[in-house]
């Protein structure tokens, strides 16, 4: 049984997970997010690499609660264009964007590690825990939400798959909501299109899941590709770890 918690609302300490799912597999997000601003109000945050397509999620939140935190982790190598992005995205929208960084210097991390290309790395599972894990980990601990909005979608990965609409998540210790998980790369598009939202930069160019910057993390795909075959091309690795209650990738 998940635990409790000391929520705005006395809703959030009666929560049934499998129920909410089965309620929710067939439901909007739009449905799903009001139901946990609802439940949670300024307990909710969210997370958002704000990457090729996050406007979308973070258009359907704010849109409920314009001043919901927007937590984006730095980790010292993401694309100078998505920190263009984020900003401009900020000022239009009002976004509440809280920036928290990697502790490790960028190029100071490199050459203690031994990694003497920036552009591709050695070892991705200790650059993704000490310079992303580590960050995200740190956030969750002193903003301590409820819950955490997400955008993660059932048919990014089989992880992801397996995921549930609501669940808990032990390593943040609050109720982790996947609003999109149901939805696919086409009802993301034909969201984004009606609604005249903004993609990143480099989406024009192939750059469906945008990562950090090392050709070894993103890369872009042919135009009928997986979106997520430009993450970690060749390795056996699909994912950066925050999403796993444990955080170690897989």
């Amino acid at each position: 049984m998940s635990p409790s918690i000391d929520s705005a609302s006395p809703a959030a300490t009666r929560l049934d997970p499998e129920g909410l799912s089965q309620r929710f597999a067939a439901g909007e997000p739009s449905e799903i997010i009001q139901w946990a601003v609802n439940t949670f109000g300024d307990k909710l945050l969210m997370t958002s690499s704000f990457g090729a397509e996050s406007m979308c999620l973070i258009h359907l939140l704010t849109r409920v609660k314009p001043d919901v935190r927007i937590i984006l982790v730095n980790t010292g190598y993401l694309f100078h264009q998505t920190l263009i992005f984020m900003e401009e995205m900020r000022r239009r929208y009002g976004l509440n964007v809280l920036e928290y960084h990697s502790q490790h210097d960028p190029l100071v991390y490199l050459t203690v590690h031994g990694e003497t290309d920036p552009r591709v790395r050695r070892d991705v599972e200790a650059c993704c825990r000490d310079n992303k894990n580590e960050v995200f980990d740190r956030a969750m601990r002193e903003l301590a939400p409820a819950a955490w909005i997400r955008g993660v979608r059932a048919d990014q990965s089989a992880t992801r798959s397996r995921m549930k609409v609501v669940e808990w998540n032990a390593r943040i210790n609050a109720w982790a909501i996947s609003p999109l998980l149901n939805w696919d790369h086409r009802r993301i598009f034909e969201y984004m299109k009606h609604n005249n939202l903004p993609f990143h930069p480099l989406w024009q160019q192939g750059y469906v899941s945008i990562g950090c910057n090392p050709e070894t993390c993103t890369r872009p795909i042919a135009a009928d590709g997986d979106p997520r075959q430009g993450r970690w091309a060749g390795l056996d690795k699909k994912e950066c770890g925050i999403h796993l209650d444990q955080g170690a990738g897989i």
